[in-house]
């Protein structure tokens, strides 16, 4: 008995077949957007890397807006959970030195989704949901940090909320700047690191 819903067990969490096939989506996607940007994408280049038909690309998806919108939030998806990892065990000033440094490696190692993200946000709705969601959780898990850190919890223009509103909108710029110029994202995280400890109270 116990064997058997042990197998009933992986076949719950084993990937379906479409499960595969859309993360193979995704990730030709991404591959491509690594290659040259979102300009040079069209459903026919994505399907054609993902070895499926034009057809079968639209069983998964509507348009290439659709699938831009689903990479950035599978991307920010891994953003959060690290980000809330971060902060689960650790003291408010370690808490958002390793949300940064969390941060910088998911610029690091899908930068190109993240900056498709920002530029793609003003034109595209469906990519400005994603990434607008991902940031206001963001907002909110770092909102917590600060209140443990003794920022007052209110709604006016100094207390957490605002505060941290603040923060994790330069943050996202900073990064964003530091990837399309090439400049050092460690360097980046340090200046970030500074001031979020500085600007909540935090003793480094």
């Amino acid at each position: 008995m116990g064997e058997e819903k042990e197998v009933r067990r992986r076949r719950k969490v084993a990937p379906t077949k479409g499960d595969l096939r859309e993360r193979a989506i995704l990730d030709a996607a991404e591959r491509q957007l690594d290659a040259g940007g979102p300009e040079g994408m069209t459903v026919e280049t994505i399907a054609k890397a993902a070895g499926i038909t034009r057809g079968a690309f639209y069983f998964y998806f509507g348009s290439k807006n659709d699938v831009l919108a689903a990479l950035v939030q599978r991307t920010v998806s891994i953003l959060r959970g690290a980000v809330d990892a971060a902060d689960a065990a650790a003291a408010p000033g370690e808490a958002l030195r390793r949300g940064l440094e969390q941060t910088a490696r998911m610029w690091r190692e899908h930068g190109t989704v993240m900056r498709a993200a920002v530029e793609l946000s003003p034109v595209v709705p469906a990519v400005d949901e994603a990434w607008r969601s991902a940031v206001i959780a963001l907002a909110a898990t770092t909102r917590g940090i600060a209140e443990r850190a003794g920022t007052p919890s209110g709604s006016g223009p100094r207390d957490a909320a605002a505060v941290v509103a603040a923060l994790v909108w330069m943050t996202e710029r900073v990064f964003y700047q530091a990837h399309l110029a090439g400049g050092s994202l460690d360097e980046a995280t340090a200046t970030l690191t500074h001031i979020w400890l500085t600007t909540l109270g935090i003793q480094p």
